[in-house]
């Protein structure tokens, strides 16, 4: 059990994620998925959570493993070609990590979202949230379109909103 990050958590408040993160942000977030998948067959989210709490905190679950739950509860993984990636923020933590379902991942390998998570977290330690999310999800999507282009119509498997938890 590490304390400090125990603490770092508990202490974590609504009040900032949502200094970091308003609607207005969310919506711009928002627009910058709808524009990637404009290009690409692929399906894109993003969530942010502030901290962690309960059962999750005190057995010390790492933000990979907590994202990996997070693209399993929103069914990410059940899209038709196999193309979802989840952007995953744990503020408290300031760790990004990206779950991508085995169509994509198989093409783009850790290394290339790694790449994408480090340059978020880059822009994150320099306070910009949003340029650091946006930047992100045009990187995914650049990623997708190469793999999966968009061809004819369609559908929009899943929501394009930000998650706040």
């Amino acid at each position: 059990m590490n304390i400090r990050r125990i603490a770092r958590h508990l202490l974590q408040d609504n009040w900032r994620r949502r200094r970091r993160f308003p609607p207005d942000v969310l919506a711009k977030i928002e627009r910058a998925i709808k524009a990637g998948e404009a290009t690409h067959s692929g399906q894109l989210r993003f969530v942010v959570e502030g901290a962690l709490d309960g059962a999750p905190l005190f057995r010390d679950q790492p933000a990979r493993e907590r994202a990996l739950d997070v693209f399993s509860q929103l069914r990410i993984w059940d899209t038709a070609e196999n193309n979802g990636v989840l952007i995953y923020l744990l503020l408290a933590d300031r760790d990004v990590e990206i779950v991508a379902d085995r169509g994509i991942d198989a093409r783009v390998g850790a290394a290339g979202w790694e790449n994408i998570c480090r340059s978020m977290e880059a822009e994150f330690r320099a306070g910009d949230f949003e340029r650091g999310v946006i930047n992100g999800v045009e990187a995914v999507s650049r990623e997708l379109a190469a793999h999966f282009p968009r061809r004819g119509g369609g559908p929009n498997e899943l929501p394009d909103a930000p998650v706040v938890m």
